[in-house]
């Protein structure tokens, strides 16, 4: 969750200012206004998110103390691909999570035959991520969306335009829903080696081999 500080700061002579800071995580936020509280001269401070929900400092703890209790640090590899011969499209995705001071690994794939195009493929394949954080519980927060592909990832991104029809579909589809959970999507595009664990479960579904799974993992 990432949140930015507003407050006023008012000198011993009475002068005062409005500061704003940049975005920030919220435990960095806390403990920056916990340091300006010291000063005695903070009159006003309240933490603000980027859907414009703002906390007072006693109401962003208790939150953050809740959020340990929810998934957190979340991070989804998704990958998807097309089989022109069968017209199949296997879809995988690996959610990498925290929860109460563990670290979680949910991989899970899918085999579709609606689709026309690998670019389709990536797209369900990000949206049955999605589906899957709703289903963990993931809501108002950010999450990274990995992928390899530079079509998907920047067109989310708004870098590139979308010309065609089926994957605007898909673009509303994918926001719609992020919005309605209060996810805020941060995207980054990988080579496929290093979105190998995603490409392998697509892989897998086409080959009709369906996963399902959540495991621990070990500490660093």
């Amino acid at each position: 969750m990432k949140v930015r500080i507003e407050l006023t700061y008012k000198t011993p002579k009475g002068s005062a200012a409005l500061i704003r800071s940049e975005e920030m995580r919220a435990a960095e936020a806390i403990l920056i206004a916990e340091d300006f509280v010291k000063t005695g001269r903070v009159k006003l401070l309240t933490f603000i998110d980027r859907h414009e929900n703002t906390w007072t400092m006693k109401e962003i703890k208790k939150l953050m103390e809740g959020i340990q209790t929810e998934p957190h640090h979340v991070k989804v590899y998704f990958d998807g691909g097309f089989d022109l011969s069968t017209k199949n499209s296997g879809l995988g995705c690996a959610v990498y999570y925290e929860q109460n001071n563990k670290a979680y690994r949910l991989r899970r794939n899918a085999l579709v035959q609606e689709l026309n195009t690998n670019n389709e493929a990536e797209y369900a394949a990000l949206h049955l991520g999605v589906q899957e954080l709703e289903l963990l519980g993931v809501h108002h927060m950010p999450v990274t969306f990995v992928g390899d592909s530079k079509v998907v990832i920047n067109q989310l991104n708004g870098e590139w335009p979308c010309y065609e029809k089926e994957l605007t579909v898909w673009i509303d589809r994918i926001e719609e829903k992020l919005s309605a959970m209060g996810i805020s999507p941060e995207y980054e595009v990988v080579s496929r080696k290093l979105n190998r664990e995603a490409d392998q479960l697509a892989s897998q579904a086409l080959n009709g081999t369906e996963i399902t799974s959540t495991i621990e993992l070990p500490d660093n």
